[in-house]
């Protein structure tokens, strides 16, 4: 009767080749694996991420704030895992959720070197986006990437998204100020809830 009771989301989402599901505290050597992997390959695309980033203990921790930022509501940190979720192939990240009279995130994605190419993205970013939208309520999903990434570029319109700006020096990827593509995907049927 008066059990432990957490107040994370469990939220798993399935697709024909993936398991999507939000980060837990043992996913700390799944994820370790995944960023010493792919280190050099995902470093030209992201901020510079420090050692702890390649180990369990480092990720124990980072998972802890991200256990706190699910039951906040004000992040959804997911996994793309195949089917056994014995391996992580990527992550797609709603950060910065903002509620109230926005109701917006950003998104933010990488994919393992081994699985690129092969439309799993695309494939864990559908089921991700109606759950952002249906079940979190979100208005505008926003993403941005660097012009020379057109992978990204080409990602984000086949799931929709609309051009929106461009802003010069916006993030700090590999050391150093880039230029990003400013993209966004808006419910059209979004409703105030009663």
């Amino acid at each position: 009767m008066f059990g432990y009771r957490s107040n994370v989301p469990k939220v798993s989402l399935a697709t024909d080749r993936l398991t999507v599901r939000l980060a837990c505290e043992r996913d700390a050597y799944r994820l370790a694996d995944y960023y010493t992997e792919n280190r050099e390959f995902l470093k030209p695309w992201e901020p510079v991420r420090d050692q702890s980033y390649c180990y369990p203990s480092g990720w124990q921790v980072r998972l802890n704030l991200i256990n706190e930022l699910h039951k906040q509501g004000s992040a959804y940190y997911f996994l793309l895992l195949d089917t056994d979720e014995k391996e992580v192939r990527g992550v797609a990240n709603f950060s910065n959720v903002i509620r109230g009279d926005f109701h917006a995130c950003v998104l933010g994605y990488s994919l393992g070197q081994k699985w690129e190419g092969q439309g799993l993205m695309y494939e864990a970013l559908q089921p991700a986006l109606r759950y952002m939208f249906n079940q979190q309520r979100m208005h505008r999903i926003m993403a941005n990437y660097m012009p020379h990434n057109q992978r990204s570029g080409n990602l984000l319109l086949r799931l929709g998204f609309e051009r929106e700006g461009y802003a010069k020096q916006y993030l700090r990827i590999d050391g150093n100020w880039q230029d990003h593509v400013m993209m966004a995907l808006t419910n059209l049927d979004w409703k105030p809830t009663i």
